[in-house]
């Protein structure tokens, strides 16, 4: 157990770095609720993480009734990091780098944390949690079906952020699609094994 809670911890404390420090001063998306959580938060200056939470409800609630110790594990992933994604938001104005490196660090801290969650079978979101409950039924790889909830996401983000960080966000979530899936491919790989 205490493996799972060093992967939650961390893996939510990566994402919060590169969400603060890589996304938020380029103005960047993330895809999921992070994305969704970011949208609000440049239209509309809403805190991201409390977003993330208040929009996630209905997703827990599927979780609860879908699979009780996915659920169980996944609220720690998505208190811890929506805290540290509000509570790390002093990073947004501390460091400045150029769009590409931004894009490619943000994009492998926001992957690796979330892929450190999948692999403890916690989420730092409900489209996370979403992405686990199809990989599960489905045995596709849950990187995978995050990229493509992501991609929805910057899509529908689009708008707000215009064409040169909508390019970037796309390089962004693209690594992040990467790490993640790397990460929870052998993951996948080992569970299937055995059937």
């Amino acid at each position: 157990m205490m493996k799972v809670y060093i992967q939650i911890v961390l893996g939510s404390l990566l994402v919060a770095i590169g969400i603060n420090a890589f996304f938020v001063p380029q103005h960047f998306l993330d895809g999921g609720m992070i994305g969704i959580g970011l949208i609000s938060h440049y239209w509309l200056d809403f805190q991201p993480g409390l977003t993330m939470v208040i929009l996630s409800i209905p997703l827990y609630v599927l979780a609860f009734f879908f699979d009780r110790s996915l659920f169980y594990k996944s609220i720690h992933g998505l208190w811890l990091s929506s805290l540290l994604i509000d509570m790390l938001k002093p990073l947004s104005e501390s460091i400045q780098m150029i769009p590409l490196i931004a894009a490619l660090m943000g994009g492998a801290f926001v992957g690796v944390g979330i892929g450190l969650m999948l692999m403890a079978e916690a989420a730092a979101g409900g489209t996370d949690l979403l992405a686990q409950i199809i990989g599960k039924s489905t045995g596709w790889n849950v990187g995978i079906i995050i990229f493509i909830i992501d991609t929805a996401v910057l899509l529908g983000g689009f708008v707000l952020i215009g064409a040169y960080s909508f390019f970037h966000s796309l390089l962004a979530i693209s690594t992040v699609g990467f790490f993640t899936a790397l990460l929870t491919h052998n993951k996948n790989r080992k569970r299937f094994s055995f059937r």
